[in-house]
């Protein structure tokens, strides 16, 4: 890898969208932020950075856009097993981290929403080996007992679905020439605003759990938004835009803070931010970043950096997210009460996100990367 290089284009051969690396960063720092507030939530009505979970959908864009200005291309001399093990280079040491240290962590997370001291050593080794292959625990093996897809890790729910979105795309997607792909990105749009609008929960987070309005929910999350990141790449055509992150960074934390809209007497409303912000704001923020360049050391090096702890940062956190909520609920803290727990949380969860990222994902990057693919990375 080149000297300087930011590590998110380790396994890809064209030249980067630094920009679009870095507005992932910060997409990343506001699912941490979600989170934190969930201990003092009692619905998604007061949940605080109220809209975090969007951030998910913004990945998605943003994965099918990058997919398809770095693959598109290459299917000539390219198969789909080599596809797919290009993804799995990049997507799955992090899994497998993100399980590991849920369950190191696991039964130091007891508090009266899951009893972990109920779960016998046994379970606690089956469900990590279920998480560490992407496999969604069924009630059985859902030791947490909250209904998790992935109860040592909630997040990997995204890479199981990020993981059909790129199969979709090795065997179906991409053949689709680009008026079929429009065609096929409008209805899928149309069936994620329908859940969101018309839906009982009058918003668009779920996809967590093994339940019929999740997995349709999550479904549709997937089937527009990786859709129509794809499309964009293929009709993207640049413009100057000047301060193009600070641009996007300012919109992905605003569109994150956003109360509840529409209270629990209107849900519909919340629907239709949520919609808006999906099919509008987050291709809009992508373009932007896209077109962008960077101007200025500094700005270089926050993109840079950003860029390379999003995806470590987005894998390693929730253990401690489950830490802290234990605690928060066991001292009966409020927020005021547990900053400093949750300002540590924060660092200590990028700290570690960089420290993964350099001492164990690059490391075991290269080495599937030498033993599974064809050529050697030359990146």
């Amino acid at each position: 890898m080149a000297k300087n290089e930011p590590s998110a284009a380790f396994t890809d051969t064209k030249p980067h969208y630094p920009i679009l690396d870095g507005l992932r960063g910060v997409a990343a720092i506001t699912v941490v932020c979600f989170h934190l507030f969930e201990a003092f939530a009692t619905s998604h009505i007061d949940q605080r950075i109220n809209h975090g979970y969007l951030a998910v959908d913004f990945f998605f864009i943003l994965s099918g856009f990058v997919v398809g200005y770095a693959y598109d291309d290459r299917w000539k001399t390219m198969t789909a097993g080599e596809f797919i093990k290009r993804r799995f280079i990049r997507l799955h040491p992090m899994v497998v981290i993100g399980a590991l240290i849920g369950a190191g962590l696991f039964y130091f997370q007891g508090c009266a929403a899951w009893d972990v001291s109920k779960v016998p050593p046994p379970m606690l080794l089956i469900a990590t080996v279920i998480n560490a292959c992407l496999i969604p625990a069924t009630p059985g093996f859902e030791i947490r007992g909250v209904g998790e897809m992935f109860p040592l890790n909630g997040p990997s729910w995204s890479l199981f679905f990020e993981y059909i979105g790129n199969i979709l795309y090795a065997f179906f997607i991409r053949k689709l020439p680009t008026r079929a792909l429009s065609a096929f990105v409008f209805l899928a749009g149309c069936g994620l605003a329908t859940f969101a609008i018309w839906g009982p929960l009058g918003d668009i987070c779920v996809g967590f759990a093994l339940t019929d309005e999740n997995i349709v929910g999550g479904s549709l999350r997937l089937l527009f938004s990786f859709s129509a990141g794809l499309l964009l790449s293929r009709i993207f055509k640049p413009a100057p835009v000047k301060g193009a992150f600070w641009i996007g960074s300012l919109a992905i934390v605003c569109v994150s803070a956003i109360p509840r809209i529409g209270g629990s007497d209107y849900v519909w409303m919340n629907g239709v931010y949520d919609t808006i912000c999906v099919v509008i704001v987050f291709p809009l923020v992508v373009y932007l970043g896209a077109c962008g360049k960077l101007m200025g050391k500094l700005t270089t090096r926050v993109c840079n950096f950003l860029g390379d702890i999003s995806y470590p940062l987005y894998m390693v956190h929730y253990p401690f997210i489950y830490l802290y909520y234990a605690w928060v609920k066991n001292e009966n803290l409020t927020f005021e009460q547990s900053l400093p727990g949750a300002i540590a949380l924060v660092i200590g969860s990028v700290a570690l996100a960089y420290l993964c990222l350099k001492r164990y994902d690059e490391p075991v990057r290269r080495y599937l990367t030498r033993r599974l693919l064809r050529v050697h990375n030359k990146s």
